[in-house]
């Protein structure tokens, strides 16, 4: 097995995909997790060209931690809710587990009330 650097992974897919359209191809460079795939592509469709920017990385065997930003603007249809054009910054956690090159599995945690607030779909009150 080749040791890979990973957060220089991360950095390297990050870089190619954040900002531009995520398409399948591009995606199967990197990842061989379906339901990453899925949920990349599900919000490539209300937030196009969505960018991610990391905070922070933490690395430990096969795995990588990466807090982060999501930044993007609803255009396009989300779970029923119309493009509302607002542009919106979330925070969000993301734990990749890599082997060969490509992530396997994910775990993602994002707080969907955040996003629905600066929506305007929701509010904390």
């Amino acid at each position: 097995m080749i040791a890979i650097d990973l957060r220089k992974f991360v950095q390297e897919y990050w870089a190619a995909i954040s900002g531009k359209a995520k398409t399948l191809p591009l995606l199967d460079k990197y990842i061989r997790d379906s339901e990453l795939k899925n949920h990349i592509l599900s919000y490539e469709v209300p937030f196009p060209c969505y960018e991610l920017f990391a905070d922070d990385f933490i690395c430990e065997d096969d795995k990588i931690v990466v807090r982060a930003r999501f930044k993007g603007t609803h255009k396009g249809d989300m779970m029923g809710i119309a493009p509302t054009g607002k542009t919106v910054e979330v925070p969000f956690s993301v734990i990749y587990q890599v082997d060969g090159e490509k992530i396997i599995k994910s775990w993602l945690f994002m707080n969907q009330m955040e996003l629905m607030n600066q929506l305007g779909i929701a509010s904390d009150n």
